[in-house]
């Protein structure tokens, strides 16, 4: 798969080709997040001429993605997606194939970047990224702590952070009920050795040791992190962080770059930014993390015509001659021709090497991911044990993977 090479080689595969003259001859509109490399692609693709191109880049993508593609003609001409959201929108047949639009128009396009499944091309990846640790070495600087490579670590890091009265809550983490709580879930249980289904079923396997040492560390870090934790998506931590109230967290590559560059940061905090690779935990020597790709679709409920416009905007959203401007380089992990690895990729680069595992690119893995982030809130608010939740989280994958077709 696209992960396993990149782990292999310790490098990213390029594009290769040359910029084509954009212009398009129907409509476009575009969903996705709203961090910078993907502010980015959408920005390229609206310079087509031609036709009019939307883009709807927001935090709640993953909320109405879905609906936005179900109508036909679908709202959306192309969500940009990752190892996740992709399977999410295959399982509710959203997406169209690619192979013919990438024979016409992706001829730079190397093979590692297209997504395939089932022997169709599904995806264009333009950019790779995982979790890993970022921190201020001059607070563990000061205080004599090297920076940790554990979680266990982190944990006395966190303890003489706060005995010292340096900050009461030093961790951060993207811990809000849903799909952020249930990623850092899914993090720890793969670094603690877990399986998310039993083998070759769609089985849950979950309600085990490696799920409940995942609670009880989520437990034990929480209590070191702003106690409105549960409200904290990515963009909330970061800026708990470029307050400057909190000195490690476990935060996207994706981030890396524009962390400490928003404004009202202060030098303190810009000066003290450090980035390392991702953690590991319980002993394990497999990181706490995932390797993601992030790319593009385009949508099947639309004309023809519809999806040749979006695949030649998008193309043009990942041009080459956009890695010439040092501040677009620096956003992510491009898989872009003349992309040159800067300072802000080491914790991605630094996972791959690490042997870190791609997300589950399941059909049901979609299911899970949501009932994880439904369920694991009463546990950590102290409302029920790591057993339970771990059972309830269960069940409500089991009802809905049988409503979908995939248990009986």
């Amino acid at each position: 798969m696209f992960f396993r090479k990149v782990a292999l080689s310790s490098a990213f595969a390029l594009m290769a080709g040359s910029a084509f003259a954009c212009e398009i001859g129907a409509r476009v509109n575009i969903i996705g997040n709203e961090f910078p490399a993907i502010q980015t692609v959408g920005a390229g693709a609206a310079e087509c001429t031609g036709a009019e191109v939307k883009r709807n880049l927001t935090a709640d993508h993953k909320d109405i993605h879905v609906a936005g593609m179900q109508g036909n003609p679908a709202e959306y001409t192309s969500a940009i997606v990752a190892n996740s959201t992709l399977t999410i929108l295959m399982n509710d047949d959203l997406v169209r194939p690619l192979d013919e639009l990438v024979a016409k128009h992706g001829q730079g396009l190397q093979k590692s970047q297209l997504i395939t499944v089932d022997g169709k091309v599904m995806a264009v990846a333009f950019m790779a990224n995982a979790q890993h640790l970022m921190y201020r070495k001059d607070v563990l600087a000061d205080l004599g702590i090297e920076p940790p490579k554990t979680y266990e670590e982190m944990l006395q890091a966190a303890k003489m952070i706060r005995e010292k009265g340096v900050m009461q809550n030093p961790i951060g983490g993207a811990y809000a009920a849903g799909w952020n709580l249930a990623q850092e879930f899914n993090n720890m249980f793969i670094g603690y050795g877990g399986t998310f289904f039993k083998e070759g079923t769609a089985e849950p396997n979950i309600n085990s040791e490696a799920g409940v040492n995942t609670l009880n560390m989520m437990k034990a870090l929480t209590e070191y992190m702003n106690p409105d934790f549960l409200t904290h998506d990515s963009n909330a931590t970061n800026a708990e962080y470029r307050a400057g109230n909190i000195a490690l967290l476990n935060m996207w590559g994706s981030r890396a770059a524009t962390q400490t560059t928003a404004d009202g940061v202060t030098d303190e905090v810009k000066n003290g930014h450090a980035i390392a690779g991702p953690m590991t935990v319980g002993g394990g020597s497999i990181p706490a993390s995932t390797l993601w790709w992030d790319g593009w679709t385009v949508a099947k409920n639309i004309s023809d015509e519809e999806a040749e416009a979006t695949f030649v905007a998008m193309m043009n959203g990942i041009r080459p001659e956009l890695m010439q401007d040092a501040e677009i380089a620096s956003q992510a992990v491009w898989l872009i021709e003349g992309y040159e690895p800067t300072e802000a990729a080491i914790g991605v680069f630094d996972a791959a090497k690490a042997g870190t595992v791609p997300y589950p690119m399941v059909p049901y893995m979609g299911l899970m991911h949501g009932a994880i982030g439904n369920e694991l809130a009463d546990f950590l608010q102290g409302k029920e044990s790591a057993e339970q939740a771990l059972a309830d989280i269960e069940a409500a994958y089991r009802a809905a993977a049988m409503e979908k077709g995939f248990l009986k």
